[in-house]
Parts: structure tokens; C-alpha cells; sequence
């Protein structure tokens, strides 16, 4: 499996109802593809986001993007430098 970011910008800052939302339409699509949800990071305006999965491919993740409606600029492959 690979590290996959997954970078978003917003015009306005993003609502917690919003974040809620979003997430309750990507649970379904993340089993589909097979991707796993590490972690996010928020900045503290919310109108930026950098997500971090795991999965076969970008595009796996671009799909579960996609399917749940989910805003975002760029999809990459990434590699983790300094893991314990």
C-alpha cells in the first residue's frame, strides 16, 4: 500500500457540519476502494487541509474523492521519511 495526500483549499472556512458531511458520504467509498484514512491536518483559518490515506493507488483515492463529492486541489503519492 502506498501514502497518498490528498490537498484541499477553500473559499470560505470549512464548517464542522460540513467536515461531518463529507466524511459520512466518503465511509462507504473508502471500503470500496480500499483506501484507509490516516490523518488530517486543518489549518487554523479551515480553509486548508492535507489528508493523508493509504491505498493500492492515486487514483483510488481520487475515486473515493469523487464518489463522496468531496472538494480537492491535488492528489499525490508520497513517501514517509523518519518513520519509527
Amino acid at each position: 500500500m502506498l501514502h497518498i495526500i490528498v490537498e484541499r483549499n477553500f473559499a470560505t472556512p470549512l464548517t464542522d457540519a460540513e467536515l461531518k458531511a463529507t466524511e459520512a458520504r466518503m465511509m462507504p467509498c473508502l471500503d470500496l476502494y480500499r483506501v484507509r484514512w490516516i490523518r488530517s491536518y486543518w489549518s487554523a483559518d479551515r480553509r486548508r487541509m492535507i489528508c493523508e490515506y493509504e491505498a493500492p493507488d492515486a487514483a483510488s483515492v481520487k475515486s473515493v474523492q469523487r464518489e463522496a463529492e468531496a472538494a480537492f486541489d491535488r492528489v499525490w503519492s508520497a513517501e514517509v521519511l523518519g518513520e519509527p
